[in-house]
């Protein structure tokens, strides 16, 4: 039970999105970054993550042709109309696919790969993107706008508004536990360590390096949970957790975090995933009212 578990979990901080390779296409490679392409244009799209679905929506909303299932997606009455072609974290229908006729496909590296991989068999071009900063998200946005022949700018834009322009208050040592068996800590190279990079919080295991399966990710034991003693703990909610088990810990009730009533929950969507444009910015806004950043 454990191992499913796990298996779920992993599954779950799989990266979705951000830090793009460029185009590729059996007959045509493409070997530019994102500000300079040779491929042509795309004018139908399909994308298989729901941030690159609403990164392009949002620049060119006559380009998307297909989005993958998602609750966050759904909630968009403007996406409604749009054809879907996966379900929650299944892979995707390669047929529904290959019927909307793409001249591009966009998907996330690890779990996708072996989708484009029949794709670009068939001769159709595919990208490939992987979260890991906030920086790669903006070379994303950069890149699908030239992908697209799109302005950036606007979007690029609304993102600097979600990052404080003064840093967190003092005294923000912070550790961040995604779930409890075991016990997962995001460390610099995630997408939520580098999001309270921006943030100027003093992330107290951005530089541990552990034996966790995924990438981004240290696995800690209640013994070093104790030991670090944050003064602000944050709890994510993912769907099929219940976070109220932490209390259940023999470090919870000796850590400074619970006893100053400093322990914060933050949703699964924008803080660990990027997930969509909206679900960063209310990250942000929750990051700021922790922090007391500007």
């Amino acid at each position: 039970m454990k191992l499913v578990r796990l298996a779920l979990i992993l599954l779950m901080l799989m990266p979705l999105g951000c830090a793009s390779s460029p185009p590729t296409n059996p007959s045509s490679q493409a070997t530019t970054d994102s500000t300079t392409r040779s491929a042509p244009i795309a004018t139908r799209v399909v994308a298989l993550t729901p941030i690159t679905a609403d990164i392009i929506h949002r620049m060119d909303s006559t380009k998307l042709v297909g989005i993958p299932g998602s609750q966050l997606l759904d909630q968009n009455t403007a996406l409604q109309d749009l054809p879907r072609v996966s379900e929650g974290r299944t892979q995707p229908n390669l047929e529904k696919i290959v019927a909307l006729e793409p001249d591009l496909v966009i998907g996330a590296n690890g779990f996708h790969d072996q989708v484009l991989a029949k794709l670009q068999s068939l001769g159709v071009e595919t990208l490939t993107t992987e979260l890991n900063s906030w920086r790669s998200l903006e070379d994303l946005t950069r890149n699908l706008a030239a992908t697209i022949q799109a302005d950036p700018d606007p979007l690029l834009q609304s993102y600097q508004q979600c990052l404080p322009t003064q840093p967190a208050l003092p005294e923000t040592s912070t550790l961040v536990l995604v779930s409890r068996q075991p016990l997962l800590s995001p460390n610099e190279a995630s997408w939520s360590g580098d999001l309270l990079t921006q943030y100027g919080v003093v992330n107290v295991v951005a530089e541990l390096q552990g034996q966790s399966p995924i990438q981004g990710y240290v696995t800690l034991s209640p013994e070093k949970v104790l030991q670090i003693n944050p003064n602000i703990l944050i709890l994510v909610n993912i769907e099929g957790e219940n976070i109220d088990e932490f209390k259940s810990e023999p470090f919870w009730k000796d850590l400074k975090a619970v006893q100053n009533n400093k322990v914060y929950v933050l949703e699964y969507y924008g803080f660990v995933n990027a997930g969509s444009v909206e679900a960063i910015t209310q990250a942000c806004t929750q990051l700021q009212q922790i922090y007391g950043a500007k």
